[in-house]
């Protein structure tokens, strides 16, 4: 067989559907984040980077920095292995006793990334639990799905934030062991999970409650617990999972919850057996990280200010976007073709990066550009991306907003 004509096609049939991803090649500059330099045929610009997951600009922080620049000096680069062959360095230690108590649990357990930790934690309990049925949101991110389709337990999906729907098909399960999987805000649309209606469900037919917090912490909470923090809820959650790789600016993810918990997913998870431990110089820099969001809320804050500068400017000028109560500003463009048009001429001719968001990770004819304002944007960068976006609206013939 022809593999890779086979490969070629499918590619092919990828760009004509406008779906192809292009990568655009930027380099961060540490102290001027959201600058950074775009390489395009050896040529170098400035763009301004406004769909980044580093919501609070902590990746440039520089206690953040200089804990992963003074643990390399002591340390070195790499873990050297899994943790079961190299050890448990201080800092995976340090790291996991912070972020037990940043969620009030009684231990946590790192992994190479939020992806990682949901398929690792999911596949580990569906699998070893005898009998056990997973009940997952509608909605909920690729990696739990695939954690669920690992794990070969029996799936059952209730419809997106709908706690009523959940209450019906946990009663219709019966008595086997349940565990349900949600998100606290959902990445592409913004929503936020109605968690007090969901946990009172789940105690009320003795379900497991498993929550992906990745787009919430750091970023919710008066310690940055997560939207289950902010609501005083994080308690009656049996597992709340989260990444180190967006609000606290470093890499990796974890899962807490009980020791026992903790310990049963450490000892039969293959995802977190086989692979080699994030190096020390992360674990450090990220331990910096949650220490620093733990006491202060001037990122929050002025990252919540310039979402709201945003959203006014957006609806001052008919740009339309969609309504939650996140971080996250979707604004719909409904055209798979216009929406990578629209996200290339921002950067060639604007020098403004937001990458165009398609079919598989939205559906077809949602397609958007998923603006992540942060507190180191500028009056003046909002200015210009309300321009921009201002031009390009009529340029492209699309329908402005209904006042």
């Amino acid at each position: 067989m022809d593999f890779d004509s086979l490969f070629k096609s499918q590619l092919d049939a990828l760009r004509a559907e406008g779906n192809y991803r292009v990568f655009a090649d930027l380099e961060r500059k540490r102290g001027a984040f959201p600058k950074a330099d775009r390489h395009k045929d050896g040529d170098v610009d400035s763009v301004t980077v406004w769909c980044s997951n580093d919501y609070l600009g902590m990746g440039q922080h520089p206690a953040v920095v200089q804990a992963m620049i003074d643990t390399v000096q002591s340390c070195g680069t790499g873990a050297g292995g899994t943790r079961n062959i190299s050890g448990n360095s201080v800092h995976h230690l340090a790291l996991e006793a912070e972020l037990a108590d940043l969620h009030g649990k009684e231990r946590a357990l790192l992994f190479t990334s939020g992806y990682v930790s949901n398929w690792a934690a999911l596949s580990t309990l569906g699998s070893r639990i005898p009998n056990a049925v997973i009940l997952s949101d509608a909605g909920n991110h690729a990696s739990m799905i695939e954690g669920i389709r690992h794990s070969r337990a029996d799936k059952v999906l209730w419809k997106h934030n709908d706690w009523r729907d959940l209450d019906r098909k946990l009663h219709a399960v019966g008595d086997r062991p349940k565990i349900v999987a949600f998100e606290s805000v959902y990445s592409m649309d913004g929503d936020i999970a109605p968690i007090r209606e969901i946990i009172e469900v789940c105690e009320a037919h003795g379900a497991m409650s498993y929550i992906d917090e990745v787009h919430a912490v750091g970023m919710y909470g008066p310690r940055g617990g997560g939207v289950s923090e902010e609501l005083g809820l994080a308690h009656r959650i049996d597992l709340i999972e989260g990444t180190l790789g967006k609000a606290f600016g470093v890499v990796g993810g974890y899962v807490t919850g009980s020791e026992a918990l903790c310990d049963f997913i450490r000892s039969f998870a293959s995802g977190f057996i086989f692979t080699t431990a994030l190096p020390p110089a992360v674990a450090a820099a990220a331990t910096a990280s949650i220490r620093h969001l733990k006491t202060s809320s001037a990122e929050r804050d002025a990252q919540k200010a310039r979402v709201a500068t945003l959203r006014a400017r957006l609806d001052r000028v008919g740009i339309p976007h969609m309504a939650n109560d996140s971080h996250i500003i979707p604004v719909m463009i409904g055209d798979p073709v216009k929406c990578r048009m629209i996200s290339d001429i921002l950067m060639h001719d604007w020098g403004i990066y937001v990458q165009p968001i398609n079919y598989p990770t939205v559906p077809k004819g949602t397609e958007r550009l998923r603006i992540t304002p942060g507190p180191l944007h500028t009056d003046a960068d909002i200015d210009h991306l309300v321009a921009a976006l201002t031009a390009l609206w009529s340029r492209c013939a699309l329908a402005h907003a209904v006042a």
